[in-house]
């Protein structure tokens, strides 16, 4: 099985947002831009979005690939959504077809994970890859150039029940800021492309 990690050495810049933060689309929006930036030239953009809707706190990827979906993105390519959710079962299966299907992919990683409640509603934005199941004591391969987490309950206990457990409003809110994120970095890498593309004509 291939591992969806770095295939060379760029470090991604990690941020913190709250979601409930006024500028929260913006911040996250502009950081993800600046990330993708430092992407090379020929490698195509996938958004693995990792969880389940069969527990409420595990849904925010399947939410996330959902809502990107449902919209026309431009350099994005979306696995993960809530018809067809990539999850424990079918994780490796996954990367092996995005590994066959797009040349040195750029792989954005986006999960739920438990944390400790101060944090609970934060969104980070981390370098390297994402290790999914960890917080549940799952083994299941790494995967990731960069990685997005959203913080959605309290760890440390009984996570499975916590997951279960988890506010819908919560997730979902959540779920909408780094949608909407990311469909602003697609469009801002778009418009970048485009004037890259008319100065290089003139």
């Amino acid at each position: 099985m291939s591992n969806l990690n770095p295939s060379y050495p760029v470090s991604y810049p990690s941020i913190k947002v709250e979601h409930r933060n006024d500028n929260a689309v913006d911040l996250l929006a502009q950081h993800l831009y600046h990330c993708l930036t430092l992407r090379s030239y020929d490698q195509d953009i996938v958004v693995l979005c990792i969880g389940t809707d069969r527990s409420t706190g595990d849904a925010l990827g399947p939410l996330v690939g959902t809502k990107l979906k449902d919209q026309y993105l431009h350099k994005m390519h979306v696995y993960g959504t809530l018809e067809e959710p990539v999850h424990a079962v079918n994780l490796a299966e996954k990367i092996e077809l995005i590994t066959h299907t797009h040349q040195n992919p750029l792989v954005i990683a986006i999960d739920a994970c438990l944390g400790q409640y101060s944090n609970v509603g934060s969104i980070h934005v981390a370098d390297g890859p994402l290790k999914p199941g960890a917080g549940v004591k799952k083994e299941l391969p790494s995967v990731g150039s960069f990685h997005i987490t959203g913080i959605v309950n309290v760890g440390g206990f009984m996570e499975y029940f916590v997951l279960q457990n988890t506010r819908l409003f919560l997730v979902m809110r959540m779920a909408e800021v780094i949608a909407a994120s990311l469909k602003y970095a697609d469009t801002q890498l778009l418009k970048t492309e485009k004037r890259y593309n008319t100065f290089s004509l003139d």
